[in-house]
């Protein structure tokens, strides 16, 4: 089994990095443990699409729809689909840029940032191990 390590951020990408690094990005998609009280929904996913369009409902759920049926992902609770900051983060341990969910004031005030579509939700996936039985975090860029 894989050693889990704290993924320290060394440096936030500047907003034209950001912009660089979405460049033909459809969408990113992070998963990471859930909180073990939720035992029936072990995976905590994130969706990053690099739109900052805000969908009205039946576009939502036919968005969330084809992602759990092409990554296999089953039982979504505590769905959240709106526009939200997010930041990228730069780690020596990783190759790609790790994107991050700004909620808090202050982290959005002081971390570069730019709005993108995000839906996050807890569910489970036997494709999405890592995270399940490894307790990794890990994410995914999908290219247009």
């Amino acid at each position: 089994m894989p050693i889990a390590k704290i993924i320290n951020t060394d440096k936030y990408l500047d907003t034209k990095e950001i912009e660089k690094n979405l460049q033909n990005v459809d969408y990113i998609i992070l998963a990471k443990p859930a909180p073990k009280h939720f035992a029936d929904t072990p995976i905590h996913f994130t969706i990053f699409l690099n739109t900052h369009e805000n969908f009205p409902q039946d576009v939502k759920d036919a968005i969330l729809d084809k992602f759990l049926d092409e990554e296999k992902i089953s039982n979504p609770i505590e769905i959240m689909s709106q526009v939200m900051p997010v930041g990228f983060g730069l780690s020596t341990e990783q190759d790609t840029y790790m994107p991050l969910l700004l909620i808090k004031a202050e982290d959005i005030q002081s971390i570069p940032n730019t709005p993108m579509h995000v839906i996050d939700f807890l569910a489970d996936s036997q494709q999405f191990s890592e995270a399940k039985v490894d307790d990794l975090t890990g994410w995914s860029y999908s290219y247009n």
